[in-house]
């Protein structure tokens, strides 16, 4: 049995299926769940719910990781290289408030790293980061047919035209952090 006990980071980057299929790869990362956060309606929310706009919820992602192996700021680097963090409720043709960058902490230290990174790589865009940094009341978990939708969907032209490009770009970049 192991008893680990894993740490708990949660993003959005646009579409959770992008984010989902990077951080699934890399070492130290043990579990990546498809959900929503952020809402100000009562309940679970639903997809189609989520995808109107109204409940006020961003597609995110929490990763459970191990922080010997790989730190929150390295999870932090990486999320913020491989989406657009300059572009306000928008990651290319997916638009609208649950397309939002936002970067959800769980205690006041993943918020001072959270900010510190974001300043440090502030100077590698040509526009300003929009990245919203807020503390994380409820995570829902996606409906069971959005977790690990990449590699049980390879083949559909989503995945095809958008994540397929962005992981190949991921892999290159972030080589020496993927799990074998």
């Amino acid at each position: 049995m192991n008893d680990k006990i894993f740490e708990l980071a949660t993003f959005g980057g646009g579409c959770f299926w992008c984010t989902e299929a990077i951080f699934r790869e890399l070492k130290g990362v043990e579990k990546v769940v498809s959900g929503y956060s952020g809402g100000s309606v009562p309940g679970k929310p639903t997809y189609r719910e989520v995808c109107s706009g109204l409940t006020g919820h961003a597609e995110v992602v929490q990763v459970a990781f191990d922080g010997s192996i790989i730190s929150y700021e390295e999870l932090l680097i990486i999320f913020m290289t491989t989406h657009d963090p300059t572009t306000l409720n928008r990651q290319g043709a997916d638009t609208g408030t649950q397309y939002r960058s936002v970067i959800y902490y769980h205690n006041n230290n993943q918020k001072e790293v959270a900010e510190a990174v974001v300043k440090d790589i502030a100077e590698y865009f040509d526009n300003p980061i929009v990245t919203e940094i807020t503390a994380l009341n409820i995570f829902y978990d996606a409906e069971d047919y959005h977790q690990d939708y990449y590699r049980n969907n390879t083949q559909q032209g989503y995945c095809n035209a958008v994540i397929s490009p962005k992981l190949a770009k991921f892999r290159k970049l972030y080589a020496e952090k993927l799990k074998e």
